[in-house]
């Protein structure tokens, strides 16, 4: 996502990306203002007077909207913005629909400036390059699973199955070689020859069907890791343990991931962690936090609240005690679990009672 303007109320923002989206889906809030080009049809050109004629011609114009309601999907790529026209050459006053795609500019104003949650994530878009990181490919002797990654989010793209996995066959290998070559020649049409690729999966599988990509003409860096397990959960293991930190590292879901990850084993081992209500208030009060990290929609409910004040409240005290806000997508495994467990967790820099 590219700032292309700024000042205390007002921000023009350019998606450059699809995963640009998911951060704009959280932007845009209920009251705020949204200014884009924009097409309307104009009544007066119509052959039905006042009315829609669909004879009547389209016309391109800026409109401010004020936003009622948004709709995104994960890894969709179109956002769609709801509200009421406050300005515009006609139709003020009618409910109208901004639909933001990659490539598109939309200027966002808030009355009274924007919450420090809301600059934090503009910010880390505007730094990040928005684009998936790289390709997860989980291989198995009877199975290849390919997973997306992009900078908040985790989905399944293909899955190449061996039914009955060959072993009822007289030449199993054979029959193994010929579905894993298939299985190759199919993911390289998916891959391309640009987007940074992480074989994994237990035994030795990975390293042949690694060989048969680059002979289907997959030339981009491929890193080539062992996991424990297969399926999706060899995907969540090379997050969670940070085997390819040469491609995710400083990626948004790699930093998630590996807070909740962490929060989760010291939960385990009953470590310098809290959750729920009464230990995060607790926790707070004492300024033991060092990481917040929190599901990004719970973070702007204004109807959700922790003791009494909101969850906006709540991280601004954690970063004025010089603790860390880190903001979770629930578009990928971790996320869900930590949506599960209330929304929130926090690492802690000293454990406390109770």
């Amino acid at each position: 996502m590219r700032l292309l303007k700024r000042s205390d109320e007002a921000k023009r923002l350019r998606v450059e990306h699809q995963d640009d989206l998911w951060t704009l889906a959280q932007l845009v809030r209920t009251g705020r203002r949204a200014v884009m080009l924009s097409w309307r049809r104009d009544a007066t050109t119509g052959t039905q007077e006042g009315g829609r004629a669909k004879s009547a011609e389209r016309k391109p114009m800026w409109i401010v909207l004020e936003i009622e309601t948004c709709e995104f999907h994960p890894f969709s790529d179109q956002l769609r913005l709801h509200g009421v026209i406050t300005e515009a050459p006609i139709d003020k006053g009618s409910h109208h629909t901004h639909t933001v795609g990659v490539g598109d500019d939309v200027e966002l104003t808030m009355d009274g400036g924007w919450p420090r949650e809301d600059e934090q994530l503009l910010r880390e878009a505007t730094r990040a390059s928005g684009r998936a990181r790289a390709m997860i490919i989980v291989v198995e002797s009877d199975e290849v699973v390919l997973f997306d990654i992009t900078n908040h989010g985790m989905r399944e793209v293909s899955t190449y199955t061996l039914r009955g996995g060959g072993k009822r066959e007289a030449k199993p290998t054979k029959v193994r070689d010929a579905f894993l070559r298939q299985a190759a020649e199919k993911s390289a049409l998916v891959l391309g020859d640009e987007l940074p690729i992480v074989v994994c999966g237990p035994g030795m599988t990975r390293d042949q069907f690694a060989r048969m990509l680059r002979e289907a003409g997959c030339a981009q860096r491929t890193l080539n890791v062992a996991t424990s397990i297969g399926g999706r959960s060899a995907a969540n293991e090379v997050l969670a343990q940070q085997l390819a930190d040469e491609f995710l590292g400083e990626s948004a879901i790699a930093k998630q991931v590996n807070v909740i990850e962490e929060a989760l084993a010291r939960i385990a081992t009953n470590g310098a962690v809290a959750y729920g209500p009464e230990k995060l208030t607790a926790a707070l009060e004492q300024g033991a936090i060092e990481t917040l990290v929190i599901v990004a929609d719970l973070l702007r409910d204004a109807e959700a609240n922790i003791a009494g004040s909101s969850w906006s409240d709540f991280a601004g005290g954690v970063t004025e005690g010089g603790g860390e806000l880190v903001q979770a997508s629930t578009d990928h495994d971790s996320g869900k679990q930590l949506d599960g467990m209330g929304g929130a967790l926090a690492l802690l820099r000293w454990k406390i009672d109770g």
